[in-house]
């Protein structure tokens, strides 16, 4: 019997929670400890006040003696005092314990988040990804803590509240308990069906998260379509199903509390009728009644509003889930054991019968194959869509194949040290991401030790010299969030300088000037020879003027190379599907 009570606690929902959070408060044990102690005193001074009303009514209402007039009103003022500065000490520790607790756990989902594959952003939205790795740790830790404080102080409360109600009178104090346990019932019944409401609350709010981070980085397109109805229909929308959503939870929470008064109240009745009788039959002193009921109402007052509460004590259960959910996940692309570190790349890369597909049975590369020398330039090209820029993403591993092999001088690059292989690669992208701060900070990315003679080799070789000479700051002008203050030009010649500090012997190009005017994508462009030199290249281009010079030309069309070669040869090639697209762009 006592074994399967043991094992029914440890099941208990609320007793896992605990248990996984447990490591993070083992760092703080001792003010956590602390906490929950303080709330002993704090709950068990709440019975001195019942039992001090014993001697007083019998005392002074009964017997009209004025000798207890003096010490008990004192007492109670003492004992209220020391409650009121336990509690003060036990909120501070609890947030101290529950602030620390908190950042730790962000960090440590923070990251996780880091060190997630492609495909998991692409598929998350960022309010998604700000709601569950920042608000769940929020909810959770604050509820769970403050609840702990609040279940220790009530445990401890009620603990000493029915040893007074015993105290008292036994047969009240049964009456009492049995109430007590009928009021607490329906909590029991509540839980599974918040849940999926519960669900539906939280991807509602990554939505509207969602919505402030696309009105922020979207604001100039909103702006330029006049899309203040299109946007303010689609907050309008997700707020009515937030309101729906919480009217719901009113439905089927908001009987909780009125059920509890009435079963409360009635308990009281029950109380009164009998304590009545026990009076009458002098089984019971006035100051006994008087104590019982001053007990019972403080032990059954929590419980009357213990149902507006229970909500959020719900919800703050199933964010700490999905925050150990996350924790326990792990991201599609890790090191597998006994990964090879790799020191360089010597001889050739290779794509070997490469498979690979977004979504089950669409396959975007259809056994590809292809060997690149080191120190080649590599230029594919091909319709929209083909498969390009999936080529490139999946040599840093990006994303993992689905069949073949990708190996540089012979080892694959699932058995190579991710770290390693990903500090070997460059890349250019179309829009590049640039972080808030300085020129300087945005370079350095690319190697954090990198040298100011280093530094200046790099501005002077992506052609942004002239351009950082101009400003009062020069390398240490804020470019605001996203590099919002810099042209286009302006950013790729950034991404490019940070490309040339990492000194990478791999570079990939994906599409880096196609978003460009002529004028700066010819800077652009010199910037981007210059980092091709004594490199293996990867270019994806739109504009076909800017590959003629490519030790090989592979053109993909349909998750297939359909042809390869020089830009001489694909030109002079029969029915070649290289020529037709140039001979189109020349036109």
């Amino acid at each position: 019997m006592l074994k399967k009570i043991k094992e029914k606690f440890k099941s208990s929902y609320m007793v896992q929670n605990y248990m996984k959070i447990y490591p993070y408060v083992k760092p703080y044990w001792v003010r956590a400890l602390l906490a929950v102690l303080i709330t002993i005193p704090i709950g068990s001074l709440d019975a001195v006040i019942a039992w001090a009303l014993k001697p007083y009514m019998d005392v002074v209402m009964v017997e009209k003696s004025t000798s207890a007039t003096a010490y008990i009103p004192l007492l109670i003022i003492f004992f209220s005092l020391i409650q009121s500065m336990l509690n003060y000490t036990a909120t501070y520790l609890n947030t101290w314990v529950g602030r620390r607790i908190t950042n730790d756990l962000k960090e440590d989902l923070y990251k996780k988040l880091l060190h997630y594959d492609a495909h998991f952003f692409d598929t998350t939205t960022s309010g998604d990804v700000q709601f569950r790795f920042n608000n769940d740790v929020e909810a959770a830790c604050s509820g769970l803590l403050a609840n702990l404080k609040l279940f220790t102080t009530r445990v401890f409360s009620s603990i000493s509240l029915i040893f007074v109600l015993f105290y008292n009178s036994w047969q009240l104090a049964i009456v009492a308990v049995i109430v007590l346990g009928c009021a607490l019932f329906p909590l029991t019944r509540v839980r599974k069906k918040l849940k999926e409401l519960m669900e539906k609350s939280v991807y509602a709010g990554g939505n509207i998260a969602t919505h402030y981070n696309e009105t922020y980085s979207g604001n100039r397109v909103i702006t330029s379509y006049n899309l203040y109805d299109y946007q303010y229909g689609r907050f309008k929308d997700n707020m009515r199903m937030i309101f729906k959503i919480g009217m719901k939870m009113v439905q089927r929470t908001g009987l909780l509390s009125p059920m509890m008064h009435f079963i409360v109240s009635l308990g009281i009745a029950l109380v009164i009728w009998l304590g009545s009788y026990l009076i009458v039959h002098h089984e019971i002193t006035s100051g006994n009644f008087v104590s019982f009921i001053a007990a019972l109402i403080m032990l059954y007052n929590p419980i009357k509003s213990i149902g507006n509460n229970y909500n959020s004590v719900q919800m703050s259960l199933m964010a700490m889930e999905r925050v150990f959910a996350l924790l326990a996940a792990q991201p599609a692309i890790l090191n597998r054991e006994n990964a090879v570190k790799l020191d360089g790349v010597n001889k050739v890369i290779e794509y070997k019968n490469v498979w690979f597909e977004y979504i089950k049975d669409k396959p975007i590369l259809k056994g590809v194959n292809l060997k690149v020398k080191v120190g080649q330039t590599i230029a594919l090209v091909g319709n929209s869509g083909g498969g390009k820029s999936t080529f490139v993403n999946l040599l840093p591993r990006f994303y993992d194949i689905r069949d073949g092999q990708i190996l540089i001088d012979g080892v694959d690059i699932r058995d190579m040290d991710l770290y390693s292989l990903r500090d070997k690669i460059a890349i250019v992208f179309q829009d590049n991401f640039l972080f808030a701060g300085t020129i300087r900070e945005n370079i350095l990315l690319g190697r954090h030790d990198a040298t100011p003679e280093q530094i200046n080799r790099a501005v002077k070789s992506a052609c942004l010299e002239e351009f950082v000479n101009s400003l009062d700051d020069g390398l240490d002008t804020e470019i605001g969030e996203r590099g919002v203050l810099l042209s286009g030009g302006q950013k790729q010649r950034i991404a490019i300088a940070r490309a040339f500090i990492k000194d990478a012997p791999i570079v990939i190009l994906d599409e880096a000037t196609s978003a460009l005017d002529n004028k700066s994508e010819a800077i652009v462009q010199q910037a981007i020879e210059n980092l091709m030199n004594d490199r293996t290249v990867f270019v994806i281009a739109h504009r076909l003027s800017t590959v003629k010079n490519a030790d090989k030309i592979v053109v993909i069309n349909n998750g297939e190379i359909v042809e390869s070669g020089t830009h001489k040869q694909l030109l002079e090639k029969e029915n070649s599907i290289y020529a037709a697209l140039y001979k189109t762009q020349l036109k």
